[in-house]
């Protein structure tokens, strides 16, 4: 399993409005400044986020983006699978979420099946067990370089 840039982008981007919590909203322009990331594809990224209320948008000249809670309330399997689907590392587990067409015709007899499970219930729970908060208080003091407020 390999999480895409739209799942890892998406971290970046909300740690970043995270560092800025609690001050209004942020422009895409200073998270893309702040983070290394494209702007463009940043704003692709929000749609879902801002959807699944993650994140909350204010238009106008001093708009941006926020997160709609707070950092401790915001895990990263939470991001992960609102941009990038449900987490697996095999396609006939994608079946059971309901994100793939079919069930595998072996599933029920597969002897690998349950090692699958496990793992994809291991990752799901270290990334559920990990708040942006957790991010913040790990960041051993990395300076921002982003935009000013």
């Amino acid at each position: 399993m390999k999480i895409s840039t739209k799942g890892r982008y998406s971290v970046t981007a909300l740690y970043e409005l995270a560092q800025r919590y609690g001050e209004g909203p942020v422009s895409l322009k200073c998270v893309a400044q702040g983070q290394g990331l494209s702007e463009n594809y940043l704003e692709q990224l929000m749609v879902p986020l801002r959807r699944a209320g993650i994140v909350q948008s204010i238009r106008g000249a001093q708009g941006g983006y926020m997160l709609a809670k707070s950092p401790a309330e915001i895990t990263i399997g939470s991001i992960i699978t609102t941009v990038e689907g449900p987490i697996a590392v095999v396609d006939c587990l994608l079946a059971e979420a309901g994100a793939a067409e079919q069930m595998c015709d072996k599933a029920c007899a597969c002897v690998t099946r349950g090692i699958w499970e496990k793992v994809c219930d291991s990752i799901s729970q270290v990334l559920e067990s990990i708040t942006l908060q957790t991010l913040l208080d790990n960041d051993d003091g990395k300076e921002n370089i982003g935009c000013a407020r």
